[in-house]
């Protein structure tokens, strides 16, 4: 398998139904996730990112919630981003593909004039966040069945 990929802003139909492929992979179908709880209302406003072999294979996505969509998971504060959704698939795991998401996800959050990134982490995937600044606060607290806790950094 080629490790080249690049990551990007999915803006097209068919950008965003890669995102909702990865997603359906990785949470419904390794961690077993509902898929009524996988997808919400907030897909339709989030910016997406996307990582893609050069072949055109979906290797992760993420997504960044700003402004009101935002504050129910970031107390209300609008200066405060939400990443989520973070998901890269089983085979491009290990080549860097979750770090680039989430630094397309922290330059855009950026571009819109945030202060800070907020994101709940699944506790087995606190060091990852960890290495790339993200700082936990509060107590531990159940998605999806899935122990997580909550996590910021400041850009």
């Amino acid at each position: 398998m080629s490790t080249e990929y690049m990551v990007r802003v999915a803006e097209d139909p068919a950008d965003r139904e890669a995102c909702f492929v990865v997603r359906k992979e990785v949470f419904v179908g390794e961690q077993g996730v509902p898929e009524d709880i996988e997808y919400d209302a907030y897909d339709a406003t989030a910016l997406h990112v996307l990582a893609v072999r050069a072949d055109g294979t979906a290797l992760g996505t993420g997504r960044l919630l700003y402004g009101e969509a935002a504050a129910a998971k970031t107390g209300g504060d609008l200066t405060v981003g939400s990443l989520g959704r973070l998901a890269v698939t089983r085979e491009a795991r290990g080549l860097g593909v979750g770090a680039a998401l989430v630094g397309a996800i922290e330059d855009a959050a950026r571009a819109r004039g945030l202060a800070a990134v907020d994101l709940h982490a699944q506790t087995h995937a606190l060091g990852f966040y960890e290495r790339l600044g993200y700082v936990a606060y509060g107590p531990e607290f159940p998605d999806a069945g899935i122990p997580h806790l909550a996590m910021r950094k400041v850009l």
